[in-house]
């Protein structure tokens, strides 16, 4: 059970970089967006929804979760009795970034499938964000990647994520900050 315990607590503490940025970006809102207003085949390119702000924030929130972290993985590995990761500045930017870089990947598909913003696309919308970060992170800091996303941990990642999604999409839909639940 300790084993269990260790695997879920290090395989979410390594994702929380990239489980924050895109919340973030939300809450920063508003701004230019990222496509400029521009369609290709009569669709947006990416939407409203996507912008240089959101980005940004969302990116930087990220990175300075995973400085915060760093601080406190010691203190609180050792208070939970597991081994948390601490994340390399390239790591850090990668995950965050990644994340960001996911899910405007996954609005550009939405697009191109015809799915207007806030339409839900099951399976992308819970996913985008956890490939693009893995992706950059493995560009930018692949041994780390490699050592710290263990096939257990991913697995657990991949598990996890969409449970984590819906409740948290539930929540921001609740409290206002989301205009749908998912």
């Amino acid at each position: 059970m300790v084993a269990l315990v260790a695997l879920v607590a290090g395989a979410l503490w390594a994702m929380l970089p990239a489980y924050v940025p895109n919340n973030a970006a939300v809450l920063a809102g508003g701004g230019a967006p990222i496509d400029g207003g521009r369609t290709w085949e009569g669709r947006r390119v990416l939407g409203d929804g996507k912008t240089w702000r959101g980005t940004a924030v969302g990116t930087l929130v990220g990175v300075a979760l995973a400085l915060a972290l760093n601080a406190a993985a010691g203190p609180v590995g050792a208070a939970a009795g597991v081994d948390l990761p601490t994340f390399p500045p390239r790591a850090a930017l990668g995950l965050a970034l990644g994340a960001m870089l996911g899910d405007i990947g996954a609005s550009f598909l939405k697009r191109r499938s015809g799915r207007e913003r806030g339409a839900s696309f099951p399976g992308l919308d819970q996913l985008d964000f956890v490939l693009g970060a893995l992706a950059l992170a493995l560009v930018l800091a692949p041994a780390w990647t490699f050592e710290t996303f263990t096939l257990e941990r991913l697995a657990v990642v991949l598990v996890a994520t969409p449970l984590l999604h819906v409740v948290t999409n539930v929540i921001a839909y609740v409290i206002g900050v989301k205009n749908e639940p998912w």
